[in-house]
């Protein structure tokens, strides 16, 4: 007997001659792309389809085949069979409802693949009907409603969460696509919420819930009133908030523990021998093959839920296990697809692994370390467009925290402290940091680490302007709420001060080449601004008197790079360029450092001079300083401890619009259909009494 081979809906006999034969459900699909009404001549046609297996690729390439003429013409049975689909939504029968859930999805993508070149028609009146449209999305709303809610099967819930994303994200900026006004009107908040809040539900379908939230809240966002907004701004359930929470930590550790196992790899491979052998010449290379794809959809859901929901905040602080030290399961897990913007969820092992009791000997760890761990990976390569993005987001979510009167309490909270393992980039000048040394601090600590870490590490000709403001900004904003409350961080402020004056060093010795491209004033004033904090305000906030002085005997030690910072901005503010208002606020802002070195240097110069010392020790200059505090004269400065509160609207819009689109491109490329095969449904419905 000849073999039978299967392709694109035809079986054909390899052997034989005769024109290949169609599955019936194929040649269902021709009847419904004639003229004709299908159900004229078998009126039990409806009945039929949803009983077939569905073929979404021939669906699909016969919708994109047609041109917008010949789609038109048969718009009446697309409507029909648009409608069919709802209906069958609320069948009993299983299976029926996961090939209508399917059908729907070959139709959304295929109508909408075929706007893109043809704009002759409008796709909710080829899908539905102008006149039946209102009531289609009522109807398919409250069905997708229904069994989201149900306790029914996991695999029709799965497919209702990947249906709704194939309608959010079937257009590259969701903002366009006109059938989400109906997806506003009859919303499904309630039923994510559910799903967010129940621990099976949660495991199976989070990931999809978030994401989908995540994109629904990013709707018209600027230019209406998006109810998704609205309510997910006042949502107080505990455990819905800590159900969110946890998808997104498990999302974020899961990328932690893929980018540290190919990190580990590294270490022990030949190419770190070699390393080893040659010397630290190859280590930059090195890291940049240390490469896991970035979740941009997890960071804007964790975005979202700390912008727009100030209970999120307590979310941050909730402790659970330590993720990564987590024995995950043997059996392999899917591995993630290699696209321009990682959407894919962790797989269920890996979620359900990590909802365990607190087990004694395993480090405690909570959403925010989670969320500091992933950043500092990010972070490190600022390069690459879509890290670029990611980091950027990492600071605007850190920008809000360190806005939030509450996140600073946790944040500074001398009961809560962590051993927080981030990670730093490979450096010619360091040796790794062994992770065990690390001391359990306040969570503030690991901010401020963060931040001295991206300091030092991305001064470069490619320079990332915009992310070291945002940086600069989280760090003065953490001082205002220190000086505000009179918090005595005991914080190794020196590596702070340090960082800074070198980014000051940089920015001097690359003055050209980097005012050609941006304001380095605003940066430089920014740094000034947080040396005149400690200055003025240090006494309130640094942990001892030693560590006050130790700043002054910092700005001394470095006055040659301060002194050559007000050579540069008073050249630049004495000329009629086009920098010289920008230069001049820094000449003017550096009127205590210049009194603090203009008062000591001559005195610690007097005290070698008497002392016949060629090189003082830190002691003794340390020393001079404590004994001359009574005779400085520094000038009271306004608005220090002042900042421009975070707004979206206003300066990041084009940044999330430009993000979403992205995220959307994305999701769509990595929407899976096929996953659940007819065998598998079959035998969970067998189950289902």
């Amino acid at each position: 007997m000849a073999q039978v081979e299967k392709r694109g809906g035809l079986l054909r006999k390899s052997s034989a001659s005769k024109k290949p034969l169609k599955e019936k459900v194929v040649l269902m699909y021709d009847e419904i792309f004639m003229k004709e009404d299908p159900s004229k001549c078998s009126p039990r046609f409806w009945e039929e389809l949803f009983l077939m297996k569905v073929n979404l690729d021939y669906l699909e390439g016969k919708l994109e085949s047609l041109d917008g003429e010949e789609l038109l013409k048969i718009k009446d049975n697309i409507n029909c069979l648009f409608q069919h689909c709802i209906q069958a939504l609320g069948e009993e029968h299983p299976i029926r409802v996961v090939n209508a859930l399917q059908t729907l999805c070959a139709l959304i993508r295929g109508v909408h693949q075929k706007n893109k070149s043809t704009s002759g028609f409008d796709i909710i009146n080829m899908l539905m009907g102008f006149d039946k449209a209102e009531l289609c999305m009522k109807n398919l709303m409250e069905s997708l409603d229904s069994l989201l809610c149900a306790e029914g099967s996991e695999s029709l819930k799965s497919l209702c969460l990947k249906l709704l994303l194939c309608l959010v994200t079937v257009t590259d900026n969701i903002s366009q696509n006109t059938i989400l006004e109906y997806v506003m009107i009859n919303s499904i908040f309630e039923a994510i919420l559910q799903i967010l809040s129940h621990p099976l539900s949660r495991r199976e379908h989070g990931y999809d819930a978030v994401v989908l939230l995540a994109l629904l809240v990013n709707y018209r966002k600027y230019e209406s009133v998006n109810p998704y907004i609205v309510k997910l701004s006042i949502v107080d359930d505990e455990a819905t908030l800590n159900g969110m929470g946890l998808v997104i930590a498990q999302a974020l550790s899961e990328y932690n523990r893929q980018y540290k196992d190919k990190e580990e790899e590294h270490q022990s491979g030949f190419f770190s021998a070699l390393t080893n052998m040659v010397g630290s010449m190859f280590i930059a290379d090195a890291n940049e093959k240390i490469s896991v794809q970035t979740n941009e959809a997890i960071l804007l859901a964790l975005y979202e839920a700390v912008h727009l929901n100030r209970n999120f905040i307590t979310v941050l602080a909730q402790s659970h296990p330590e993720m990564g030290l987590v024995t995950t399961p043997v059996s392999p897990t899917p591995t993630t697809p290699v696209t321009p913007l990682g959407t894919t969820p962790p797989s269920s092992d890996v979620i359900s692994s990590v909802e365990l009791s607190l087990d004694a000997d395993v480090q405690t760890s909570n959403l925010l370390i989670t969320f500091l761990k992933y950043s500092s990976i990010v972070m490190q390569d600022t390069k690459d467009e879509h890290r670029f993005h990611s980091g950027k987001l990492c600071l605007i979510i850190l920008t809000c925290i360190a806005e939030d009167q509450y996140a600073n309490a946790f944040l500074h909270d001398d009961n809560m402290n962590f051993r927080v393992n981030l990670h730093r980039m490979p450096m010619r000048h360091r040796k790794k940091a062994a992770d065990r040394n690390l001391p359990c601090r306040p969570l503030v600590c690991a901010v401020l680490d963060l931040m001295v870490e991206f300091i030092v590490t991305h001064m470069m000709k490619e320079f990332p302007m915009d992310l070291y403001v945002r940086c600069i900004q989280v760090v003065h904003k953490l001082l205002c709420y220190q000086k505000k409350c009179r918090v005595r961080l005991h914080y190794t402020w020196r590596e702070l001060w340090s960082a800074l004056i070198n980014l000051l060093k940089f920015l001097m010795s690359n003055e050209t080449v980097l005012l050609a491209k941006h304001n380095i004033f605003t940066l430089a004033l920014m740094i000034v601004n947080l040396f005149n904090m400690f200055i003025t305000y240090g006494d309130t906030f640094l942990p001892t008197p030693s560590s006050y002085d130790e700043l002054y005997y910092e700005i001394i030690r470095m006055h040659q790079s301060f002194d050559n910072l007000y050579s540069m901005v008073l050249r630049l503010s004495t000329n009629a360029g086009q920098w010289k208002e920008a230069a001049s606020k820094v000449t003017h802002a550096l009127v205590n450092i210049r009194a603090i070195i203009n008062h000591f240097n001559p005195k610690i110069e007097s005290y070698a001079a008497v002392n016949h010392i060629s090189q003082l020790s830190e002691e003794q200059v340390l020393e001079v300083v404590r004994a001359n505090y009574d005779t400085l004269t520094l000038k009271l400065q306004d608005g220090l401890d002042q900042y421009e509160r975070y707004s979206e609207q206003h300066k990041e819009a084009a940044f999330f619009k430009e993000l979403v689109r992205s995220i959307s491109t994305n999701v769509r490329r990595n929407l899976a259909f096929h996953t659940l095969s007819q065998e598998v449904l079959l035998k969970e419905f067998s189950t289902i009494s």
